[in-house]
């Protein structure tokens, strides 16, 4: 039988590309460096909205909507953040079949506009912190496109609060670096990400620190999965973001913003997939177990629909797929190559032996079980896939990093595949010079512990080097 996939191990990134294609999840747009994102990759990203959603509510902040379009002359009020991103900006310059009297940026983030209606919302400490959220669309144009991961157009969420001192606005940026962020990437994505504080090259543009979640891929490279950053008083002295303090005098607010997008349904298919496409941990997955009829026989049909809303009824999301005009083996390859968790298949000869085949896709076995003892067994594997899923990828990075003790030893193991840590007194700002033009970047600083420090200014700090997506 002719392969489905290119093996991971041959050409990594045609496997990628084969995995989003065969498996329905996304395909480019009509315009360079845009997408569709299909059915199949959209129910995974709905997914993941619900589950940050809550995170992000639990943290105190409410969704909104900002404007799409941003007057030009709002960028350029905060001078590092209109220089970070002008190579990135879409302009539009006419409308209505006219000249515009002042060009719109297609917003590539919405600090600016959101700091000038900050200013209007806030007069008093009372007033503070304001924490908002929204879901949406950004534009950022983009040179070398990479479905889901470097892409012009791309949907994410982005958070932007504002506070009445330095010390409550870095709390809550860390907080939503640990409890929103990390605490979904490892607990739903099954992804052991390094959290650390980007360097002052990599920080985001107006910012007076950056905070990464940063993961490992089945290649050895790493991709930034989401950010949090303290923008100090920066955007608060461009916008005029000021309040009355409890003694009456006109403070700047401190501000913060934050965001994860659509790269993390890449991140997702990298760190987890193998050779037979997608294995989408359960917690992330729109159908945790697929119920699939063999083939028809006296009851059969009946029986799976009975499985399926069995599962249902104990909160299993699950499907059924009795599409038996369709030959089996291949619903089953479609099945493996999108990855449900785990399937159920029910056939005329396992029924007459009060079974059914639970199929696993994290290992691909294939187990018959009681027929009454489905939901308890569907939940077991559900629970024990998800941990495997963390712990194997939690492995292959263990595995796929070495503590160095110079630049060079740095840069030839990043080169090589995998990342290395390098004390940052050794390599600094000279040493990082040296890695960018080898195609190799500081992902982020961390303490000696693993903890997240505040600046790259504390000393004692390790660098976490590799190349990037």
């Amino acid at each position: 039988m002719a392969r489905v996939l290119t093996p991971r191990a041959e050409d990594f990134p045609r496997w990628y590309q084969d995995v989003l294609a065969k498996a329905q999840v996304a395909d480019n747009g009509p315009v360079r460096g845009t997408m569709v994102i299909r059915p199949a990759g959209y129910a995974i990203w709905e997914r993941m909205q619900s589950e940050m959603d809550n995170r992000i509510k639990a943290a105190g902040a409410e969704n909104a909507y900002f404007p799409l379009l941003i007057p030009e002359s709002y960028l350029r009020r905060e001078a590092r953040h209109v220089e970070g991103f002008a190579p990135e900006l879409a302009v539009v310059t006419h409308g209505g079949g006219k000249q515009l009297p002042e060009p719109l940026v297609v917003r590539p983030t919405s600090e600016t506009v959101i700091g000038d209606y900050m200013a209007k919302w806030i007069s008093s400490y009372r007033d503070l912190p304001l924490l908002l959220n929204q879901w949406a669309n950004v534009v950022r144009w983009e040179l070398r496109p990479r479905l889901l991961l470097r892409t012009t157009e791309f949907l994410w969420q982005e958070g932007h609060t504002a506070h009445a001192t330095r010390d409550d606005a870095r709390r809550y940026a860390r907080m939503i670096l640990h409890e929103v962020y990390e605490d979904f990437m490892r607990d739903v994505l099954a992804m052991p990400v390094v959290v650390g504080c980007k360097t002052a090259r990599e920080r985001f543009a107006g910012a007076t620190s950056t905070y990464t979640l940063e993961g490992m891929m089945g290649d050895g490279k790493a991709l930034q999965m989401g950010t949090s950053h303290e923008l100090g008083q920066n955007f608060a002295k461009a916008f005029g973001i000021v309040f009355a303090g409890p003694a009456g005098g006109q403070e700047h607010a401190w501000t913060t913003s934050w965001g994860s997008t659509t790269r993390m349904l890449g991140g997702l298919i990298m760190c987890h997939g193998d050779d037979a496409g997608l294995r989408v941990p359960p917690r992330a997955a729109a159908t945790q177990a697929l119920v699939s009829v063999v083939k028809a026989g006296e009851g059969v049909p009946k029986a799976a629909a009975r499985v399926r809303d069995e599962l249902k009824a104990a909160g299993v999301r699950a499907a059924l797929d009795d599409r038996v005009d369709v030959p089996f083996g291949r619903r089953a390859v479609d099945a493996e190559l999108k990855g449900f968790p785990v399937r159920i298949e029910v056939g005329p000869r396992e029924l007459a032996e009060g079974n059914v085949v639970l199929v696993r896709r994290f290992d691909g076995s294939k187990t018959p079980i009681d027929v009454n003892a489905i939901v308890g067994t569907v939940a077991e594997a559900l629970a024990q896939d998800q941990r495997a899923l963390y712990d194997e990828a939690l492995a292959r990075r263990e595995a796929g990093t070495v503590e160095v003790r110079t630049t060079a030893d740095a840069i030839a193991a990043a080169s090589g595949g995998g990342w290395a840590r390098v004390p940052w007194s050794t390599m600094g700002t000279d040493g990082e010079t040296r890695a960018n033009a080898a195609g190799v970047t500081v992902r982020c600083l961390v303490r000696p512990d693993g903890t997240v420090p505040v600046s790259e200014d504390e000393p004692g700090l390790v660098a976490v080097v590799a190349r990037s997506y």
